[in-house]
């Protein structure tokens, strides 16, 4: 049985890495982690915010998924939004998901990123 998700997997070029940790953790602010050996040899980097994990692995024929996202809520929307703008990070808003403010974004790759909140009644 199902019970929680318990991370997504985004894919990214080889040699991707540097740029991917200065996103995910001084962009976002999350805190890499260490992968297992067997799995760092293969190459990419896992980050974690709270309960969220995002893994980004390395794929020869890397193609950014337009489409595809992880849907990441968050605290205080308008004030993660400008942190993204503050690093220069896409910042789209979309009012198209009734009872949520949400934003879509890019990650230095390509893969698109959506950051969401409830609208509190």
């Amino acid at each position: 049985m199902l019970v929680t998700v318990d991370h997504v997997q985004l894919a990214a070029p080889p040699g991707a890495e540097d740029r991917l940790r200065a996103y995910y953790v001084d962009v976002l602010g999350m805190t890499e982690m260490t992968k297992p050996p067997v799995l760092a040899a293969r190459g990419g980097c896992w980050f974690r915010a709270g309960a969220v994990q995002l893994h980004l692995g390395i794929e020869d024929h890397f193609r950014a998924a337009k489409k595809a996202h992880p849907g990441l809520r968050v605290r205080d929307i308008e004030a993660y939004a400008g942190r993204l703008a503050a690093h220069h990070a896409p910042v789209t808003w979309d009012d198209g998901l009734p009872g949520h403010r949400r934003f879509y974004s890019e990650d230095p790759v390509g893969n698109r990123l959506e950051f969401l909140e409830p609208i509190q009644s």
